[in-house]
């Protein structure tokens, strides 16, 4: 699915990635920076996992690249784990890396969803320590880097998946590190050769705070009774296509889940992807991408839709990439409290908590490119 999506923009990618380091930006080493693209994005690549899927997905498969040479200060460290390490194969356990976020849209989402929650008023520094409960529902799991990001970064969050592809499951757990147990239940279609016992090992207990249910996300919806503080939404088949019940106005999706976020500061964060005839430009210059994304042809009506249910929505222009990340919440405490809707004061209002959420998180990458590139609203 990621590679259909981004097999005809990694040119321009690779071409407008930035060179500044993350040290040179005041921010943690990035391990998602583009500069590692070989890792995880490149030629010669060996296939550990490969599925037919029957949910719409075509051919599942993961690729394992070599990692990237580790800077010369490390090799003692490496050298002494070498030495030390268990050659036992039943001690040996796959874990994905929490802290990084690879893709530029998933860095847009998180940015975007962060400083709009925490515009509202919502208290992002008591969840993250821990001292109050957050719930995020995610839309869409892929290799599950998105939960696995925000419940690390999040010591009070409680992170509910949906994913509707049995296959999608097993292939994040089988290859890709994903903790199998939290999968929330199991079946013929869906069993793993993994034992628990490992993500004892790994994650430290951060597994339990992560709950993989596999459902159609629109019977997950109308049968949940939780309340959610924020809500991500990454849905899309083997054909790159948002399924039009979730953005349907007339639909039970969207009524649902607008009853289910918190009615001040519920946010709900989408990312959306142009038609195929733009991704299939032969261009290096993503400014055209951005210009042409907001009058595609149904962009403008799952803005409207969402903008219908939640009252706001305001979307963003990805850096790098055909993408827009849409954002839909009440707009309490960004700046409309009960009068006229002003751009400029959203706007400001946004940039003005980008730094508390970088520094709250401790996120090795900065918000404010992700908040003031293309940023626009629907009207």
């Amino acid at each position: 699915m990621w590679r259909s999506r981004w097999r005809d923009c990694r040119r321009g990618i690779r071409w407008l990635s930035s060179a500044s380091s993350a040290a040179a930006r005041g921010h943690p080493a990035d391990e998602g920076d583009w500069s590692y693209v070989s890792e995880w994005w490149s030629d010669g690549g060996d296939t550990v996992f490969r599925s037919v899927s029957d949910h719409g997905n075509g051919v599942v498969s993961v690729v394992a690249y070599p990692s990237s040479r580790p800077p010369a200060e490390q090799w003692p460290a490496i050298e002494r784990s070498i030495q030390q390490r268990n050659s036992d194969p039943s001690s040996l356990f796959l874990m994905q890396q929490p802290h990084c976020l690879a893709v530029p849209y998933l860095k847009s989402m998180v940015s975007a969803g962060l400083t709009a929650l925490a515009s509202s008023g919502y208290d992002l520094s008591g969840a993250v320590t821990g001292k109050r409960s957050m719930k995020i529902l995610c839309v869409g799991h892929g290799g599950g880097s998105l939960p696995l990001f925000l419940a690390s970064k999040i010591k009070g969050a409680s992170v509910h998946i949906v994913e509707i592809d049995p296959v999608v499951v097993m292939a994040s757990v089988q290859a890709m590190g994903f903790p199998v147990s939290a999968v929330e239940e199991t079946s013929d279609k869906l069993s793993f050769d993994q034992s628990s016992y490992g993500d004892e090992v790994l994650w430290e207990r951060m597994h339990e705070r992560l709950f993989l249910h596999r459902s159609d996300a629109e019977d997950f919806v109308l049968s949940s009774r939780d309340i959610y503080d924020l809500v991500f939404i990454d849905a899309y088949d083997g054909d790159d296509i948002f399924p039009h019940k979730l953005w349907d106005r007339q639909g039970p999706f969207l009524e649902s889940l607008r009853s289910k976020v918190h009615p001040v500061h519920g946010t709900v964060v989408v990312n959306l992807h142009s038609d195929s005839e733009v991704l299939s430009m032969d261009t290096k210059d993503y400014s055209v991408c951005q210009s042409i994304l907001p009058t595609s042809r149904y962009i403008s009506q799952v803005c409207k839709a969402y903008e219908e249910h939640f009252g706001l929505a305001i979307f963003f222009s990805v850096p790098w990439l055909c993408n827009i990340t849409l954002v839909a919440c009440s707009g309490m405490g960004l700046g409309i409290n009960g009068r006229e809707l002003d751009k400029n004061l959203v706007l400001k209002a946004l940039i003005s908590k980008c730094y508390l959420v970088e520094f709250v998180l401790g996120l090795p990458f900065p918000c404010l490119p992700y908040i003031k590139s293309g940023f626009m609203w629907f009207d």
